[in-house]
């Protein structure tokens, strides 16, 4: 893992928007989020705790809830 700063909050922030896509791919990118959350390397997880923060944040739930019925 890169441990530079752009290349963590890049990283960070591409799992984030993916991560407010969609009901499915929210449950991918939490996943993804929490094997990277206790991952070895400090770089992972930093960017695993970073995106678990928001992916799981009840603005972002209640939104793709929201979204969810809309499209049904």
């Amino acid at each position: 893992m890169d441990d530079r700063t752009f290349v963590k909050k890049g990283v960070s922030w591409a799992l984030r928007l993916i991560g407010r896509w969609s009901v499915k791919l929210n449950k991918t990118s939490v996943t993804l989020a929490r094997r990277l959350a206790v991952s070895a390397e400090p770089a992972a997880r930093w960017i695993g705790r970073d995106a678990l923060r928001e992916l799981t944040s009840p603005a972002v739930v209640k939104r793709l809830k929201a979204k969810a019925r809309a499209s049904r």
